[in-house]
């Protein structure tokens, strides 16, 4: 019996960039990425202390779509209202199935009246293009999957804006988010949008992917720092961002996941809306997730046990379990994400978590578990 081969990971535009840097690299998600540079901490603390971290999100999916259809078919698939986006607009969207559990998170960009470009998880790029695939025979309704030739950057931190205005100029620093900029740079098309991966002000860049090494570097010297998945990790979090593959996944209905900015109650049917909408006029989910604050500092094998770990409830009842963890060098403790049951949502709720040979006192608390300067400007 032949052994199945498995293919390599993928590498980013930037890999060579990451080696010379002297960056530990590490598969995620089918990409080789960079873990850290070195010092992990500092890269936190270049995002959280007041700077910028730099990112290499070419990891991930870019599809295309387009069409004279491509506004109608893409509406009848996704939870929110893509006829109210305006050309130059994004927002972000769930794929549901028909009992309304997630597929995929995308962000939807509307490049003019015909095209629209989604922004994919690297995990969930290969669902989203087979879904949206099924329907290019059906009328004027084109998809391509752009992945290869368009990279993403990213300039995190409270400093984000002073480094985009260093190098693209100081409109495109004052991008208002949900809006997105075309701009000319160095004789390449460069897409900005405003959103945070980090709880903290943020850019992304969609550039040509020949172009991301020397738009790379200078964004480094216009003073953002590259900064790794562990450090990244840490910050969403913190944030109270959930990852596919990580905190959400098709067991999940969309609305437990805390997004409910993805979903519109008004725009009519769509894949997995009856469902949807049904516990949205409920009034509750079942379960929703929530921050967690550990009481005592797990070790290290407890904590690489931590995520799927149970909650008890001070009444002994099973009340959750955890998704994600990471120490907060903000708050100084293990902090946590976590799909708390209805009944025990309210912030402080006593928690015990199950581990092998212990128990861990913690309690619940509302996301973001660290308000940084994005949520405080909301």
């Amino acid at each position: 019996m032949m052994e199945e081969k498995v293919a390599p990971p993928l590498q980013t535009p930037l890999a060579t960039i990451h080696r010379a840097a002297g960056a530990e690299l590490r598969e995620l998600d089918g990409w080789l990425v960079p873990a850290r540079y070195g010092d992990r901490l500092a890269e936190y603390q270049a995002v959280r202390g007041g700077s910028a971290g730099l990112l290499d999100l070419c990891a991930g999916g870019r599809i295309e779509v387009r069409g004279a259809e491509a506004e109608a078919f893409l509406n009848g698939l996704v939870t929110n209202d893509v006829k109210k986006l305006d050309q130059g607009a994004w927002l972000l969207a769930a794929f549901p199935n028909v009992q309304g559990r997630l597929i995929a998170f995308v962000r939807i960009i509307r490049l003019d009246q015909r095209t629209f470009l989604l922004d994919a998880e690297a995990a969930t790029r290969d669902r989203v293009r087979q879904m949206l695939e099924r329907y290019t025979l059906a009328g004027d309704f084109h998809v391509q999957d752009v992945t290869d030739r368009c990279a993403r950057l990213s300039v995190q931190g409270a400093g984000a804006s002073q480094v985009i205005a260093a190098i693209f100029g100081t409109s495109a620093a004052r991008l208002e988010r949900w809006r997105t900029a075309q701009i000319d740079w160095k004789g390449a098309r460069a897409l900005l949008l405003r959103d945070t991966h980090t709880g903290e002000d943020g850019f992304d860049i969609f550039i040509e992917t020949e172009r991301a090494p020397d738009l790379w570097r200078a964004l480094q010297k216009g003073g953002a720092r590259p900064i790794g998945f562990e450090a990244l990790e840490t910050l969403r979090i913190e944030a109270g961002i959930p990852r596919h593959g990580i905190d959400m996944d098709e067991t999940v209905i969309v609305l437990e996941t805390g997004l409910d900015h993805a979903v519109s109650f008004t725009k009519g049917c769509y894949l997995g809306q009856e469902i949807i909408a049904r516990i949205h006029w409920r009034g509750h989910v079942a379960k929703k997730l929530m921050g967690l604050v550990l009481q005592d500092e797990p070790n290290d094998a407890e904590r690489s046990a931590l995520p799927k770990a149970t909650l008890i409830a001070p009444d002994g009842r099973e009340m959750g379990r955890i998704t994600s963890s990471a120490h907060s060098p903000q708050l100084q403790r293990t902090v946590a994400l976590a799909y708390v049951r209805y009944a025990y949502l309210e912030p402080g709720t006593r928690a015990r978590i199950v581990l092998p040979g212990r128990e861990i006192e913690a309690h619940v608390a509302a996301l973001p578990l660290v308000r940084g300067g994005w949520f405080v400007e909301d």
